[in-house]
């Protein structure tokens, strides 16, 4: 039986996977530089966490987990995202009463949805995700649009666009959401089946419809901005004016929504302009929610983030030929001629290693020649060749593979002689 990987997954084989390591890591910096912690939460979770969290009404909860029940007839759900999770461990562990706050998080790890595959859209895909739990500051919101701006821009994503809007308080949803319930019913056959349902639970998921995008009525529909109250409009100002202060460009695009129940006042879309992308330029999405950590059982807290696919930031970095060159170049490969120089080298080889350094040796019995052509492959900045001759002289021979200088040097003081060369010594 010839048994393939699932559809809507992947394989990240060595020679990619450094890619991904590298974009990783460089999110990770950023987050640091930005006073932000790691956090790790389980991969599946109780599937009412995601009913409540993201919203019963939502596409995710509707169609797209993969819930299943355990041996306990427990029903479990593969987490679909990164918020609701994260917000379960701070109300959980009571992160809200440590005397740091706001508390502010990042995590990283897969996510499943079951939907179409497509180019950047997985069934398995990896998310990388920022929460910054406690505070009602518009600094705060700044801060994180900065952040991720800062990300896509040292991993070298050019033609960015930011796009945000306000979604309002509660008073200020509910008015809309009857102006949106006004505009929509009298043609709501018109709409699709999922939009024929959202009219009553939460109409303003009729704007974010793909199928509808192009009916007549979406680009009439009422601004959620004409229905901001007083208290609604300032925080959105004041938003806007830290984003200038910090000369951050932005849109404002008043048909934006999020697809998850959760989110108020500040939302946000991450852009990028120009070929390569397909049909999807949306890179990164995110806002606040002020009232999800309450319907997890937690206290009052506000909180705003943000998560994005890296994979779809590799398709915008292919798309703008912006891929890192990560090379695997190792220190030393070594090289043993014949039986006796075998154990020695071997030796050699975890000497090397322990020191911290790269080091690598022939396994398959290889002729000299071979064996070159290994530490070519490899990259090796130097080959070291230990043979008899050199081992009853107690000196081994290394190239530098840059220069093409060959030297002998003592056995003893070899793995020293590695490590000055490697670190810049003499």
């Amino acid at each position: 039986m010839n048994i393939q990987i699932p559809r809507g997954t992947q394989d990240i084989l060595p020679g990619d996977v450094e890619i991904w390591q590298y974009i990783e890591e460089t999110a990770k910096k950023v987050c640091e530089r930005y006073n932000y912690q790691e956090i790790r939460t389980p991969i599946f979770e109780h599937t009412e966490l995601f009913q409540r969290g993201v919203g019963d009404t939502t596409d995710i909860v509707q169609k797209e987990m993969y819930t299943f029940t355990d041996r306990g007839e427990r029903s479990l759900t593969l987490r679909p995202e990164g918020t609701a999770g994260v917000v379960r461990a701070f109300v959980e562990h009571k992160l809200f009463g440590q005397p740091s706050q706001p508390t502010k998080l990042f995590y990283t790890g897969p996510m499943f949805r079951y939907e179409r595959p497509q180019a950047g859209r997985m069934r398995q895909f990896v998310q990388f995700g920022v929460e910054a739990l406690g505070s009602a500051d518009p600094a705060i919101d700044a801060e994180v649009l900065s952040l991720v701006m800062r990300i896509y821009k040292e991993l070298g994503v050019s033609n960015l666009k930011l796009v945000i809007n306000s979604l309002g308080d509660t008073e200020s949803r509910t008015a809309h959401r009857d102006a949106l319930m006004n505009h929509f019913k009298p043609r709501i056959d018109e709409f699709c089946t999922d939009c024929q349902s959202r009219l009553e639970k939460n109409p303003l998921r009729i704007l974010d419809c793909k199928k509808d995008a192009k009916h007549p009525l979406m680009g009439t529909a009422p601004s959620i901005l004409e229905y901001l109250n007083e208290e609604s409009s300032q925080y959105f100002e004041q938003v806007k004016a830290y984003l200038d202060a910090i000369e951050l460009p932005y849109e404002v695009d008043p048909t934006l929504v999020r697809g998850l129940d959760y989110y108020n006042h500040t939302a946000f879309e991450l852009m990028a302009e120009g070929d390569g992308f397909g049909a999807i330029t949306t890179l990164c999405g995110g806002g606040r929610y002020n009232g999800l950590v309450e319907s997890l059982g937690g206290p009052s807290t506000p909180g705003i983030g943000f998560a994005f696919s890296i994979e779809r930031l590799i398709m915008a970095l292919k798309g703008q030929n912006q891929l890192p060159n990560v090379t695997n170049q190792i220190d030393c490969y070594l090289v043993a001629l014949g039986e006796s120089a075998k154990p020695k080298t071997f030796a050699l080889l975890d000497q090397l290693r322990a020191n911290g350094l790269k080091a690598e040796k022939d396994y398959l019995d290889r002729k000299m020649k071979a064996q070159f052509k290994a530490a070519d492959r490899l990259k090796a900045r130097f080959t070291a060749i230990l043979g008899e001759e050199e081992l009853e002289k107690k000196v081994i021979n290394v190239k530098d593979m840059e220069t093409g200088e060959q030297k002998q040097v003592e056995l003893d003081s070899f793995v020293t002689y590695i490590e000055n060369q490697i670190k810049g010594g003499n």
